[in-house]
C-alpha cells in the first residue's frame, strides 16, 4: 500500500478515497462526513458567488477539522457573438410551452471561468486541497497556490492531458475514465477525445507521470477500488456512489432513477451545459439528440436548459432533469457517507489481502 500512503500523506487524509465535488449535489454535510471518516471530502464551488463560497466553507469547517477539497472549472469564457441560438431555441420552444414557461431565453453563463478574483478568494480561504476541471489555471496561479501550502489536483481523460497536468505543477492527477458520471474533464484536442475507459486509462497514466494517480469512473464498490489499486492507482475518486448518500442534495426523482438505472441507461450529452457529461437518459437527451452539436458554448447552454429542469423538479418528473450518473450506479447502496467510506475501504483491503 505504499502508493496509497504517498497520496494520503500528500493530502493529509487517512483513507485514499476522494468524494467527487459534484457541484450542486455535494453539500458541506456530505464533504464533512467523508472527511471525518478519513477520506477527502469535496465541494464543487465553480457556480458559487464569493459570499456563498465563504458561507459553505464556514459551514464545512464547523462540521470537520479535517482537510477538504474545493473544485473549480477552468474554461475559456464562451464566445456567444459567433453562436446562433435560434435552432436550439426553436427545438426547446415546444417543451417550454408544455410547461407554460414562455419564450426560451438567450444562452447565459451561471459560472465564470477561473479568475484572479477566485484565486484571491481561494488563497484567503486556504483549503488543504484545490482541484480543477478542464485543465489548470493559467499564469502563476499554481505557483501561488503551492506557495500558500495548497495542494493542486487536476483531472485527465487521456495520457496527453495527464502529462500536461504533471508538467503544469499538479500534485496529483485524477484519471477519469469514460464510465464516470457528470462532466468529462477533457481539455486537450477535440472535446470528444477523452473516451478512454478506466481500466485502460489508469495504468497508462500511472506509467506516464511522476505524481500520484487517482482512479475515477465506474468505481462503486470494494471490487472496483481494489482493481484500481492493482492498476497502480494511489487513490480513488467516487461520485455516483456518494450521490445516493443521505447527506447529498439530490432530488427524489434523481435518487429513484439512480436506484433503478441499468448499466446501459446513461449517455454522454452536451444538452444540459454545452460540454459532454454523462447522465441517465430522459426526454431531454432522447428528443433533442439531433441538436447535440447545436448547443451553446459551455456553460451558457445551461441558461436555456435550466428552466426546463426546474419545471421538471417542481412536478417531480425526470424528463428534463440532469440526472448525472456513472455506469455503475446500481452497485452503490444508499447509506451514510461515513459508513460507506469505512465499508468500501475495509472490503478493498480484504480483497487485496486475499
Amino acid at each position: 500500500m505504499q502508493a496509497q500512503q504517498r497520496l494520503t500523506e500528500l493530502l493529509g487524509i487517512d483513507q485514499p478515497i476522494i468524494q467527487a465535488p459534484m457541484a450542486g449535489s455535494a453539500t458541506p454535510e456530505l464533504a464533512a462526513a467523508v472527511a471525518n471518516a478519513g477520506g477527502l471530502g469535496s465541494l464543487g464551488v465553480a457556480m458559487m458567488k464569493p459570499q456563498e463560497l465563504r458561507d459553505a466553507v464556514g459551514q464545512l469547517r464547523k462540521l470537520t477539522n479535517k482537510p477538504f477539497n474545493l473544485n473549480f472549472f477552468v474554461h475559456e469564457e464562451p464566445d456567444l457573438a459567433s453562436y446562433d441560438a435560434k435552432p436550439m431555441q426553436q427545438a426547446l420552444a415546444p417543451l417550454y410551452s408544455e410547461f407554460g414557461l414562455g419564450a426560451v431565453p438567450e444562452p447565459a453563463s451561471p459560472a465564470p471561468a477561473f479568475s484572479d478574483e477566485q484565486l484571491a478568494l481561494l488563497l484567503e480561504i486556504a483549503p488543504r486541497v484545490v482541484s480543477f476541471h478542464f485543465g489548470l489555471p493559467h499564469g502563476d496561479a499554481v505557483a501561488r497556490l503551492h506557495a500558500a501550502g495548497i495542494k493542486v489536483i487536476g483531472c485527465a481523460t487521456t495520457v496527453a492531458e495527464a502529462r500536461a497536468l504533471d508538467a503544469g505543477g499538479a500534485d496529483a492527477i485524477i484519471a477519469q475514465g469514460h464510465e464516470a458520471g457528470g462532466h468529462r474533464g477533457t481539455f486537450l484536442g477535440g472535446i470528444d477525445r477523452g473516451t478512454v475507459g478506466t481500466m485502460a486509462l489508469v495504468p497508462q497514466v500511472v506509467d506516464a507521470v511522476k505524481v500520484p494517480v487517482i482512479a475515477a469512473g465506474g468505481i462503486a464498490d470494494a471490487r472496483g477500488i481494489a482493481a484500481a489499486f492493482m492498476l497502480g492507482a494511489s487513490g480513488v475518486q467516487l461520485g455516483t456512489a456518494f450521490l445516493v448518500c443521505p447527506e447529498a442534495k439530490v432530488h427524489p426523482v434523481h435518487r429513484k432513477a439512480l436506484a433503478e438505472t441499468a448499466d446501459d441507461a446513461t449517455t454522454v450529452t452536451r444538452l444540459f451545459s454545452g460540454r459532454p457529461a454523462r447522465a441517465i437518459r430522459n426526454r431531454m437527451t432522447e428528443e433533442l439528440a439531433a441538436f447535440e452539436n447545436r448547443t451553446a458554448p459551455f456553460p451558457t447552454q445551461r441558461g436555456m436548459a435550466a428552466p426546463l429542469a426546474a419545471a421538471s423538479a417542481r412536478e417531480n418528473k425526470p424528463e428534463f432533469l440532469s440526472l448525472w450518473s456513472g455506469q455503475a450506479a446500481r452497485l452503490s447502496p444508499p447509506e451514510p457517507a461515513g459508513e460507506k467510506v469505512a465499508r468500501l475501504m475495509q472490503g478493498a483491503r480484504e480483497l487485496l489481502g486475499r
